[in-house]
């Protein structure tokens, strides 16, 4: 529809203090059930300040980033921008998120000017269904809930869930069993896009759109083979994006993530956004701490 995306109007809407100097004027839309800053939120809003300090020609190619103190939803968070260096076809942005006067989130973003090659290829995008033939999450918990077999605690949690109000819509593709604790193969795909118009505007906009969306269930992959354990504690560590073509954040993009590795109480993740049209917008990476309880969980059923 033509309602303007929350992530816009007030998200991702940085007010700039000084030169490049900002601070996040919008309130925290969306605050996880852990009370923790949505890494997605601080990556975007990084971005963003990065994005100011750079000419409207240039695009984000890349940025590699590392959660360092966990973020506070009850405060503003600051972003210090460096221009570290401005070259022919690429400029460096390193940006540092600060709350209670220490850094909670370190950030360098590359930017490059357009620039035509003959060398081109890419994977090919997994066959899926089309978005409009499945089921949004919001629809997918509603069936679940009307399931009279389930058990109070997990009607209580998915009703929780059902409530968040999260500026995405996304629909998976192969939605897990959640009364399973059955393992699954460490890898899904779910169809996401921003809730609301963004329109035709500069392509950073798109980009920083699209890093809040990237961390949205991200890590959940490296569980997927450890339903039986219950999550004690789980947060990122670091975060890597690649931008490849140009794509609209509000129309459907298919997420494809997977989880080759976990050990040592982290789990690592790799993600693809492809556009409808089968391009490769973007490749994520991430890598975060993953802590479960020795004990297996009971079925919820």
């Amino acid at each position: 529809g033509d309602l303007r995306s929350v992530l816009i109007t007030s998200v991702l809407n940085l007010e700039q203090l000084e030169v490049d100097l900002f601070r996040c004027a919008g309130r925290h839309h969306w605050v996880p059930a852990t009370q923790r800053l949505f890494g997605g939120q601080i990556v975007g809003q990084a971005l963003v300040a990065a994005a100011r300090a750079v000419s409207r020609d240039e695009q984000v190619h890349s940025l590699h980033c590392y959660f360092v103190r966990t973020g506070d939803p009850k405060v503003p968070v600051l972003y210090e921008v460096e221009r570290t260096r401005t070259g022919k076809s690429f400029s460096v942005r390193s940006v540092k998120a600060i709350q209670h006067g220490q850094p909670i989130f370190t950030c360098q973003a590359s930017f490059q000017l357009s620039q035509g090659s003959p060398v081109q290829h890419q994977f090919t995008m997994p066959t899926v269904p089309p978005p409009e033939e499945l089921l949004t999450q919001e629809e997918l918990i509603q069936k679940f809930l009307q399931n009279p077999n389930v058990a109070e605690r997990y009607r209580k949690h998915l009703t929780k869930i059902q409530a968040q109000d999260v500026p995405i819509d996304i629909k998976p593709v192969n939605p897990p069993d959640i009364f399973s604790l059955e393992p699954q193969e460490a890898k899904q795909l779910f169809w996401v896009r921003a809730r609301g118009y963004i329109g035709e505007t500069d392509m950073k906009v798109h980009c920083c759109v699209a890093a809040y969306i990237s961390d949205y269930a991200f890590l959940g992959t490296a569980l997927l083979p450890h339903r039986q354990y219950r999550i004690k504690f789980m947060v990122s560590l670091d975060h890597s994006m690649w931008f490849h073509a140009p794509f609209r954040a509000d129309h459907w993009m298919l997420y494809e993530c997977e989880s080759p590795w976990a050990g040592g109480c982290r789990g690592f993740v790799q993600g693809r956004l492809w556009r409808r049209d089968g391009v490769l917008a973007v490749t994520c990476a991430q890598e975060g701490v993953i802590r479960v309880e020795e004990t297996p969980k009971q079925s919820k059923l």
